[in-house]
Formats: C-alpha cells, structure tokens, sequence
C-alpha cells in the first residue's frame, strides 16, 4: 500500500463503517414495510439465508477486489483487469452512486426534516393528519431543497475529513449510538398491552404466506441490504491493512445488518399491532403509520424522536459511501485535493437531486416512462444498474481476476478450513450469478 495512502486506523473502525454503509433505508425503511407485505416470519427466515448465501460472498468479492487492487473502484479494474471491457464496471459503480445518492439524499432530507420537527415537538398533535403532514411537508419545495442541502452538507463536511477522521470517526460514534437507541425503542415496544401479536407476526413463520414475489423481495433485499453491486466496498476495503481477515470482516458486517433488521422487525411489528394498523402499510409506514402509533403511547414524542434520529444515523452512513466512491475517483490520481473534491461533488449531486426533489411539488405533473423523476431513479438504479453491477463483480471475480490473488486476499490472516474458500468459490461461480440474472427478470417483470 502507498506510503501516502490512507487506511482505516483499525479493524472496528472498518466494521463500523462497512456496517453503516450497508445499514441505511434498506434495513430500517424498506425491511419492515417488505417484512409486513410478505407474511412475516417466513419471510425473515428468507432474508437471512439469501443475505448469508448470497449478500456475504458478493460483500467478500467486493472486499477482495479492493485490498487485493489497493485502489478505489475505478482504478481497481484498471490495475486488475488492464485494457480490458472490465473496467467499465468502475465507473458503472460510480453512476450508480451518484444517480443513487441523488435521490438518496432527497429522503435523507425528509428524515433530518422530521427528526427535528420531533425534537422540536411539532410532529405529533392532537387530531394531526399525518399522512396530510407527510404531504405538505414533501409538496413544499424551499423546505424539501433545504433538506437535501443540509443532508448533503453533512455528508461533504465528513468526507473531506477524511478516512481516519472523518468517515471512521463518524461511524464509530454513530453505529454504537444506533444499536442502543434500537435497544431502547425495541425494549418500549415489545412492553406495550397487545404487543405479542406483532411479536408472533415477525418471528413465527408462516410458509403458506410465501409467493413468488416475496421469494423475489428477499432475494433482492439479501444483497441491496448490504451496499452491494456499485464497488462501494471496493473503495472502503482499498483503506483496509493486510493483517484483517476479510471473511471475519464481512460476516460482522452481514451479522449487523441482519441484527438491526430484526431489531426494526420488533421495534415496529408490535407497536403497529398494539395499536391495530396493517402491517403491509407500504413505504409510508415510517413518516405517516409511525407517528400515529407512537401519538398512543406515553412519551411518545420523544420515541419517535429517538426512532427518526437513529434512523438520520443511518441513512447518513450510508450516504457516506456514496459520497465517498465518487470523491475519492478524483483524489486517486493526486491531482484534487479530498476536501475540493467533496465540495464539488456534494454541489453536483445536489443540483442532481433537484428534479427528484420537486417530485412531489412543482414536478409532480412531468413523467418518464410514467414515472416521476424521483420514481424514474429509483427504477433505473434499484432495478436495472445496481443487479448489472452484481453481476459484473460477481462475474469479474470469478473469471477475471488473478486466482492466485483472489485465494491470497480470502485466507490472509484468516485461520478457516480451506473448504469455507471452496464454499465461497462455488457460489460465486454458480448460485450467485443465477440468483441475480433471477432477481433481475423479476423486478422487471420478465418472470
């Protein structure tokens, strides 16, 4: 690793950051409405299989691609894979980023609204509408933009701190502070009168409940969950010294996201049952279903409070990664300075967001393929680019990358058998790629 090179200070600080990459909308947000929409139970079991057979050996791949090159994703191919097609898949990832973070960011903004409209005391009111809330608040542009400007400011203030100083530190206050406010919300909720039902609801399985399209929802859930697909952790793992084990590292970062997945299942399920909502609310459950439920309970502003700015934690780890994929593309070469480069790229992404932004305001009338700007996006990214850029690393490391590095990169500094290497080979040679291309018909309808 060049001497002028950053890395990560240790291996916590690694795992922390990882894990708040991974851990953002997909484990807090869309889990449980996906969870509340598939039946419950059996559908969790579904997620944990598919994220530990199939989201941790694509993690792992990404690692091994990142320290094994010990370059940021646009470089990585390059150096491993010289003049050949594979180095699109660098850039493709950097896209994805930023087509993502644009509209990442947009929701980003809605929580810091709320958060501090809940610290404030202004979300629950007697006899509020809070679906009418939720509306007025997203329909109304100068508050929206000042969202997004002040959700990306906080982004380009910590990436251009840095690795050690601004993202690791960062993390390792948040991602802590995460786990004990879900610990506290988890602990208020599974205590309500009624609570059990929801309990039962998420951890008892109920098989009859599983369709096609949930078995496709926990396929896709598996590896979307864990930041996976756009050289994200191709970047963060350029940071990592050679003494970490990566199979030890990526299977802590898998048990987080799992444990918060779960931990969001009983802070949510029995709080919407105690108070008899449906559990397949859809994507409104944490802006609009969440503050009528916790209007019921004693104190429930401040939990809401505490729910909304762990999940700003969140959504803000994650965030970081995108941010810092597209930054340090430009810092690789020298020629950019890290704090320039998160300045412009923050400023760019934010002018990017605009139109997802007015989605819901002065642009709620303009479609693509009769979708809004911020719908368009999401599609473009969640379904077409992100699957590609799986399928891309997965099939880049299996029949690309120098085998003799691949085998050096998994077993340093790493005591397991030679048959977890075997294991993890066989399922990115073969089930991971299928499993992808499946995903991939379904979400687009193909299947």
């Amino acid at each position: 690793m060049s001497k002028n090179r950053e890395q990560w200070s240790s291996k916590f600080g690694f795992i922390m950051s990882s894990a708040g990459a991974a851990i953002g909308l997909g484990a807090i947000w869309k889990f449980p409405y996906v969870t509340g929409m598939s039946g419950g139970g059996a559908f969790l079991l579904m997620f944990i299989a598919f994220t530990i057979l199939i989201g941790l050996p694509m993690l792992i791949s990404e690692f091994i691609i990142g320290r094994g090159a010990q370059k940021e994703a646009v470089t990585a191919y390059k150096k491993l894979a010289p003049n050949s097609l594979w180095t699109i898949t660098g850039p493709l990832g950097v896209i994805g980023c930023f087509l993502l973070l644009s509209f990442y960011a947009v929701v980003g903004g809605w929580v810091l609204i709320y958060s501090l409209m809940a610290v404030g005391g202004k979300v629950i009111q007697p006899n509020a509408n809070y679906p009418e809330l939720f509306g007025s608040v997203t329909a109304t542009p100068t508050v929206t933009l000042l969202g997004l400007a002040a959700f990306l400011l906080i982004n380009i203030i910590v990436i251009s701190f840095g690795i050690k100083n601004g993202i690791e530190k960062a993390s390792k206050y948040m991602m802590p502070l995460l786990f004990i406010f879900f610990i506290v919300l988890v602990l208020r909720s599974v205590t309500l009168d009624g609570a059990m039902e929801g309990i039962s609801y998420f951890l008892n399985p109920d098989f009859s409940k599983i369709t096609g399209e949930s078995v496709l929802y926990a396929l896709g859930q598996s590896f979307f969950a864990l930041a996976v697909g756009f050289s994200c952790m191709v970047t963060y793992s350029s940071y990592l010294e050679k003494k970490v084990s990566i199979p030890s590292s990526a299977g802590s970062v898998v048990l987080m996201n799992i444990f918060v997945s779960i931990l969001a299942g009983l802070a949510i399920f029995p709080v919407v049952f105690a108070f008899g909502f449906e559990p397949a609310e859809g994507p409104g459950l944490l802006f609009m279903v969440l503050p009528a439920v916790f209007s019921q309970i004693p104190l429930g502003e401040f939990f809401l409070a505490i729910f909304l700015i762990l999940f700003l934690f969140a959504t803000l780890t994650s965030s970081f990664s995108l941010l810092e994929i597209i930054v340090s593309a430009f810092t690789e070469s020298g020629k950019h300075s890290r704090k320039k480069a998160s300045w412009i790229s923050g400023i760019v992404v934010f002018f990017a967001g605009i139109p997802a932004v007015l989605s819901f305001s002065l642009l709620k009338d303009f479609q693509i393929f009769g979708k809004t700007v911020f719908d368009a996006t999401d599609f473009l990214v969640s379904n077409i680019l992100l699957p590609l850029g799986c399928l891309l690393i997965a099939l880049f490391i299996s029949n690309k990358m120098n085998k003799q590095l691949v085998e050096q990169e998994f077993t340093l500094s790493n005591t397991s058998s030679p048959i977890l290497f075997s294991t993890w080979k066989f399922l990115m040679k073969w089930v991971v790629p299928i499993t992808i291309v499946v995903v991939f018909l379904g979400t687009v309808g193909i299947i």
